[in-house]
């Protein structure tokens, strides 16, 4: 099976660093798990009304991307308020230029590695847009989304890291049709649109953690 962009990038050199590994697992008050509603029991709910059904029931890809509201400030509600159409025009003045928006993505990873969840993973989330995958349109179809609280220029943190890796083996546990060659980011599907995660991002650091 022919590699994905992402899965590839492991053998350029300059992201062959995979960074320290965390002592503690990130979910340490219950075992994670996929329940049979399609929540991740460790995620945080925060139900978005951002989705649609699936034109089949295939899920076979997995997207990451980044996101910080306002640009490069963390910590705050507002990706949340983004993604369930409350967001405040008045708390930032760019939030006027996208509070118009409707998107939402399955989960966001906070930098503390929290996760929360807008919607089922069965269910279509507005995460990908226009975009192209292995010869096909609408990746929303038959992605998963995930969002990475960051952006292209500045490190993820090693609680991230460790969530996403626990919650991408969780994913490709749940649906076998995501694969390590069909796990990319929105700059593979995107790249006359988008640039995230970014060069920052360290594929080798997640697939390693993936043991693959």
């Amino acid at each position: 099976m022919k590699q994905s962009q992402a899965k590839a990038m492991i053998d350029d050199e300059s992201l062959i660093d995979a960074g320290p590994l965390l002592d503690k697992e990130p979910f340490l008050d219950k075992e994670p798990l996929i329940d049979n509603e399609h929540w991740l029991n460790v995620a945080q709910r925060c139900p978005s009304p951002n989705f649609n059904h699936r034109p089949e029931d295939e899920i076979s890809l997995l997207v990451i991307h980044n996101i910080s509201l306002p640009p490069k400030q963390y910590g705050g509600p507002f990706v949340q308020d983004f993604f369930c159409n409350r967001l405040d025009i008045k708390a930032d003045p760019y939030f006027a230029e996208i509070a118009h928006l409707q998107v939402s993505s399955h989960l966001f990873i906070r930098r503390d590695g929290t996760i929360i969840q807008f919607v089922p993973f069965n269910q279509r989330a507005w995460h990908a847009g226009l975009s192209h995958y292995s010869g096909r349109d609408n990746c929303n179809d038959f992605s998963i989304g995930i969002e990475m609280e960051g952006c292209d220029d500045e490190a993820y943190t090693d609680f991230q890291y460790a969530s996403l890796q626990q919650v991408t083996a969780l994913l490709m546990q749940a649906y076998p049709d995501i694969s390590t060659d069909r796990i990319t980011g929105h700059e593979f599907i995107s790249p006359k649109r988008k640039t995230d995660p970014g060069r920052v991002f360290k594929w080798q650091r997640l697939f390693t953690g993936l043991k693959c």
